[in-house]
């Protein structure tokens, strides 16, 4: 199927309420990904799932980047595969209607719809009804899905309870599975989650290994990362280590929330964002008072929490009870924010 592969995962396009700024980091993502893809002499392309965001509906303006974005992967290649993630289905429970059917159109990009086997390498798009059932039978030595495990890290903040069918004790034909759909780089045992293109929102603050991954299956090697330096960066800091550490921490193309821990005056905190957004180029600096962290739980120790989104995610996981689900209240807190 292939000599040398580069892969990548969870670019989600339109994110963000369609975002232009979103859209063109997907832009220089592809630009990135095709350059060190070439640079590596990888013949082959793969894309493990979530190629967009909202599974409703697409916006136009995202349209029409997908198509420039698609056209660019058919000729940066000899082949391009790529497969449905959770986010590109409009239906939780079939793959009929899906946001990237029209790739297949595209000159060389291969859609694949359904589970498939080609030599040792197994392609598996986010699976629906029992279909699980069938990766035990799968008979392959690299395996590509979009799968959802428990245990993994959704991000560095959440931990996947021990829920659903799928196991990864049920991989029991294969020697490498790269996964996308969790956006934290991680391995455990046989199985990788790759980790989104980019980091795309706070959940991925601090946690800059996201890019692409290089799997030279010609001469057996084992699986390469290669990071996207020019990534966007999200950072949770307090004023005073913001202060005393300024010139190291901020980046360009970074986004700052900062937890007010030294009183400040309005006029102060508007000299500080303009500041420090004219001066160094970041793209949004979100000041937070202490007062606010407190009054979400007094109780709560909140030194011991780097954002807003870890106290949150905590407070979700530690209620204890069943009339709710507790990480689809997760995952719309994170599509909130």
């Amino acid at each position: 199927m292939f000599n040398k592969a580069a892969v990548f995962t969870d670019i989600h396009l339109g994110m963000k309420g369609n975002s232009r700024v979103h859209n063109h980091d997907c832009e220089n993502y592809i630009d990135w990904y095709i350059e060190q893809a070439q640079a590596n002499k990888c013949e082959t392309g793969i894309f493990c799932g979530d190629w967009h965001h909202n599974r409703n509906s697409l916006n136009l303006t995202t349209m029409d980047t997908t198509i420039k974005l698609l056209e660019k992967l058919g000729n940066g290649f000899d082949k391009f595969y790529m497969f449905a993630g959770n986010h590109d289905l409009y239906y939780k429970d079939k793959r009929d209607v899906k946001s990237t059917e029209f790739a297949k159109h595209i000159p060389g990009i291969t859609v694949v719809d359904e589970m498939q086997v080609i030599e040792d390498v197994a392609l598996v798009p986010w699976l629906v009804g029992d279909e699980w059932r069938r990766i035990e039978k799968l008979q392959a030595k690299y395996l590509f899905g979009h799968f959802e495990l428990p245990s993994f890290y959704m991000n560095a903040m959440v931990q996947m309870p021990d829920h659903g069918e799928l196991k990864s004790e049920h991989f029991k034909n294969q020697e490498y599975v790269f996964s996308g759909h969790f956006h934290k780089r991680q391995k455990q045992g046989k199985i990788h989650y790759i980790g989104n293109a980019f980091p795309h929102n706070y959940a991925d603050a601090w946690d800059d290994d996201r890019g692409m991954m290089i799997l030279d299956r010609e001469n057996n090697a084992e699986p390469e990362y290669i990071n996207w330096p020019e990534c966007p960066k999200y950072r949770t800091v307090k004023l005073s280590q913001l202060i005393d550490e300024q010139e190291s921490l901020i980046k360009p193309n970074m986004y700052l929330r900062v937890n007010l821990d030294i009183d400040i005056s309005y006029e102060e905190a508007s000299f500080i964002k303009e500041t420090f957004i004219d001066r160094f180029g970041c793209r949004e600096i979100t000041l937070i008072p202490q007062k606010q962290l407190e009054e979400i739980n007094t109780d709560l120790d909140i030194t011991q929490f780097e954002s807003v989104d870890q106290i949150v995610s905590k407070e979700i996981q530690s209620i204890d009870t069943d009339s709710f689900d507790k990480k689809l209240l997760l995952d719309i807190y994170n599509e909130l924010v």
